[in-house]
């Protein structure tokens, strides 16, 4: 499912215009892509969490080149699924 499609199906969710579900939508990225760029964790009980991990620099290698290179530090957005939707997932 693309974002097109998320949207068409809360707007037969909701009932709300497509234009009110596209805001709301954006909205929700923006906001949770804001507190993840400042370091903050995002909560939704029985749904799930949004987090930052940190990642540690290391070495790697060049598979074409076999070469020995040097993967920075950096920081990766993560989703752990709340237990009300794993278990909606496993049926």
């Amino acid at each position: 499912m693309n974002k097109t499609e998320l949207v068409a199906a809360m707007v037969d969710e909701t009932k709300l215009s497509k234009k009110d579900v596209e805001a709301v939508l954006n909205s929700f990225i923006n906001v949770v892509t804001k507190e993840l760029k400042d370091g903050e964790k995002i909560q939704l009980i029985g749904f799930g969490t949004f987090e930052v991990a940190e990642r540690a620099a290391r070495t790697g290698m060049n598979p074409q080149t076999k070469e020995a290179i040097e993967i920075p530090a950096s920081k990766a957005p993560r989703f752990k699924p709340g237990k009300a939707l794993k278990d909606a997932v496993n049926g």
